[in-house]
């Protein structure tokens, strides 16, 4: 078994019909809802790696999702070996090197974030 904790992020006017579309994916819970800034908090429970990536892409795919990003990560005993799902390999690699190596600079970062999140 797998849980993830996902951050999602919808625009405030949209934010109760992403809610209800969490609520009805199978193994989401919605935990926190921010409705000044559309972050939602759910966890996520999957069967094993694949499925767990596979209900992000559902996720993401909800109307009006303008971000879902998996902030945390356990897994239960899985004596399973998996592949790293490539999505999950390119966030790893961004990470790695931080925003400043793609070319971001300071204005841009700021420009970057829609500005109802930067409160």
């Amino acid at each position: 078994m797998n849980l993830s904790g996902i951050l999602v992020v919808a625009q405030p006017e949209w934010q109760a019909q992403v809610v209800a579309g969490l609520q009805a994916l199978e193994g989401v819970e919605v935990h926190q809802v921010e409705a000044e800034t559309g972050r939602i908090v759910v966890v996520q429970e999957a069967e094993d790696i694949n499925a767990e990536v596979a209900a992000l892409r559902r996720i993401k795919a909800l109307p009006h999702v303008m971000m879902a990003e998996m902030v945390y990560h356990y897994v239960a005993d899985d004596e399973r070996s998996y592949e790293m799902p490539a999505e999950l390999q390119e966030q790893e690699e961004g990470i790695e090197g931080g925003i400043d190596r793609v070319g971001f600079n300071a204005s841009q970062k700021q420009q970057a974030v829609p500005a109802f999140l930067n409160s």
